[in-house]
Order: C-alpha cells, then structure tokens, then sequence
C-alpha cells in the first residue's frame, strides 16, 4: 500500500470495513476485530494509529510474527490468512493488516473456554445475535436454513394431501405403511428436545397455510401504472399458499398463482386469423423461471418476503438474502450452481418446476428475453438482496 494511501485512510473515520489499533493492545481485541471483519465484508486495521488518528506508531519487535503466532494461532478459529504491510510515516511504523471476506463463515474469537461469533457494524465489533449466526453458518455451507424446526408445528399442520401425492404420484414410490416415519427419514420432522417439528422446507412446501409460522413465506405482489411507485398504485398485496401444488386438487403452487395475478397487468390479447390470442409483455418460461428462483433460492434467516413489482416499463423481481459464499452475478450468468437450500431445489426438480441443470437463467431467462425483447435482463447483488429486472420491448409503451 501506498504511503499516500495510508495517509488517505488515516484521515477518514473508522467504519465497516476500517479500524485503528494501538500498539499496546490484547491480542484477543484484535482477534475479535479479525473475526468480525471476516463475518461481513473484509476491512483494513492500521495498527499504530490512535482513534483520533494520531499517528503513534507500533513498539513491538517481531509484530507479524506475534500477530499469526499469539494473536490467530490462539484466538481466532478457524485460521485466517491476512494480507500483512509495514510503512514507515513521521518516523514511525504502522502495521497494515488487511482481509477479504472470509469464505469459512462463521469465523469465532476462542477466548476464557468460549468460542464467540463477532461481526462488523459501523465502526463496532458486536456478537452476532441468533438471526446473524445462522446466516453466516449458511453462507459457510455448515447448515441450511431450510433444515431448521418451525417452532410450535407439528405434522398435523402438513397437508397430508400433498405430501402423499408427492411419494406416491410424483416419485412413484411404493404404498408407505409408517407415514411419520417416511417424513422423519426424509427430513420432513425434525426431532427438536424430544418434539417433532417440521423443518423449514417441508413445512413451506406442504403446510395447508404456511404464513401462520413462517411469516416470511409471503410473496408482496405490487402493479403501478407509471414507471414508479409514485403514481398509479394498480394494487398491493400479499400472496400466500404452498411452495408445492396439489395436483389432484387443482390447487395451484405460490408461482403460478403470480403469473395468474399479473396476467391482467404484463399480457394483452390482440385478434390475429380471426381469433383472439394473448400475447404476454414477458416469455412465461422466463416467467416461471424467475419467480420459482425467486422463492426457491432465497434466505429463509431473512424475515423479509419476496419482492415482485410491475411497472408500466418492466418487471422487478426481488429475494432476499446476499447470493451463497462465493458466488457472483457473472458466475450465475455463467451457470455456476451453489443451491442455498438443496432440499427444496430437489423437490422443485421432482416436481419439474426447475431444469436439472440449474442453467435457467443462462439457457432460459437470458436468451428468450433477447429474442422477443431484444434486451437483456438486469441482475443486482447485494448484501441484504438479489434482484432481476425484466424490461419491456422498446415502443411497446
């Protein structure tokens, strides 16, 4: 790093992703700053500095080799490399300690027998409640979300219509004497101290009304008229109803009860040879395809619900949650798989709502927006979403 650089930093405040350190401190205070700064989005701490940003320099002989040996091989878990600099300012040394992103979340602060889980806020490093641990536990790819126990359900709250006609007609399996067993090898019950509760997926698949515990399984469906949400609300409301249809009833999935909603809204009919046909704003394979995404790959630690929003111009479709660790917009674009909840992806696939492959986006939802559109869809990242926007012809308006 640049002398001017240093200097750059040195004037801003401490923040997200920058902290200044003392010489003299413990090692477990900057160990919980490494932890917290590897939980969230990396940062720099520039050792040597007072938070006034007086430059008092660092004393300690051998300083790297006391940071990789005293302070990460005893205190942090598990082993982060930093990127490590010594510049000299003033005549005195500072430390540069500068880290990524961590991709082996949750990184813990091994201390007095515990191992605590510290994150970043502002310019605070904070434990990580309950909510914060399990994402992070996530994105490490050491549990879903998905396997988590609905507090309070029980079987009884499962549509045993559905479920049923998910073994018997959908995987064709043999008649099933022991149906709660079936559910318990199959991950649909959970064993919490001794109770059963339905896990996450099961119950946002098969549950007769899913909303009523996880109130995050709702879907807000707005349509404005004009190209903002400040003219011409059209309506705004919530959709709810199973991830998983029952076939037998006719009663439709969460994704396709979308496309019935809007279509009033992102279709119309014109007479062509004589007959009336409807011609849709949007391909409904690029339809289907985004909204099952939507609904099937977001993060269930997330209290928020899914997001779809029709402007006069285009069609937002937003889910909550930062992409799975180590994914991108470009590596989606390009076909990458890192399915977030792995269980649900593969009932989806059994029920044919998804490709096998997992190449939707690049096979579906990219060139069918091209070819009749003539444009391409828009992706955005970000830490608390991901969204796509679809946009209309040019001169259709």
């Amino acid at each position: 790093m640049l002398k001017s650089e240093v200097l750059e930093l040195i004037q801003q405040k401490e923040g997200a992703k920058l902290e200044f350190k003392r010489d003299d401190m413990r090692p477990e205070s900057l160990a919980k700053s490494l932890v917290a700064f590897a939980n969230m989005n990396g940062g720099t701490i520039l050792v040597g500095v007072e938070d006034n940003g007086e430059i008092s320099g660092i004393q300690k002989e051998n300083f790297q080799e006391w940071l990789m040996d005293t302070v990460i091989s005893k205190y942090v878990h598990p082993f982060i490399l930093p990127n490590y600099e010594e510049i000299s300012i003033e005549e005195a040394t500072l430390a540069i300690i500068s880290l990524p992103q961590g991709n082996a979340k949750p990184y813990m602060l091994k201390h007095k027998d515990r191992e605590d889980i510290y994150v970043r806020y502002g310019n605070t490093c904070q434990l990580a409640d309950r909510e914060s641990q399990a994402r992070l536990f996530q994105s490490g790819g050491l549990i879903s979300a998905e396997s988590f126990p609905v507090y309070g359900s029980s079987i009884d709250e499962l549509d045993e219509r559905r479920y049923k006609e998910y073994f018997l007609k959908i995987l064709d399996e043999n008649a099933i004497s022991d149906w709660e067993q079936k559910l318990i090898n199959r991950s649909f019950l959970i064993d919490d101290s001794g109770t059963l509760r339905c896990s996450y997926f099961a119950y946002l698949m098969f549950a007769k009304k899913p909303q009523n515990r996880l109130t995050q399984s709702g879907l807000r469906l707005s349509v404005y008229s004009g190209r903002d949400k400040d003219y011409g609300t059209v309506f705004d409301e919530m959709l709810n109803a199973p991830l998983a249809e029952l076939r037998g009833e006719a009663s439709p999935a969460l994704h396709n009860l979308i496309i019935a909603r809007l279509q009033p809204y992102i279709s119309h009919e014109k007479l062509q040879d004589t007959t009336r046909k409807r011609f849709w704003d949007y391909p409904k394979e690029v339809l289907r395809e985004v909204f099952v995404n939507a609904l099937i790959h977001r993060d269930w630690t997330k209290q928020d619900y899914v997001r779809i929003i029709a402007y006069s111009d285009r069609l937002v479709i937003r889910s909550p949650g930062a992409l799975p660790n180590g994914m991108s917009v470009e590596k989606i674009k390009d076909g990458e798989q890192t399915p977030r909840n792995p269980k649900s992806v593969r009932i989806f696939r059994d029920y044919g709502y998804m490709e096998d492959q997992g190449m939707g986006i690049r096979r579906v939802v990219i060139p069918l927006m091209k070819e009749k559109n003539a444009v391409e869809p828009e992706f955005e990242a970000t830490e608390n979403y991901f969204q796509v926007t679809l946009l209309k012809k040019a001169g259709f308006l």
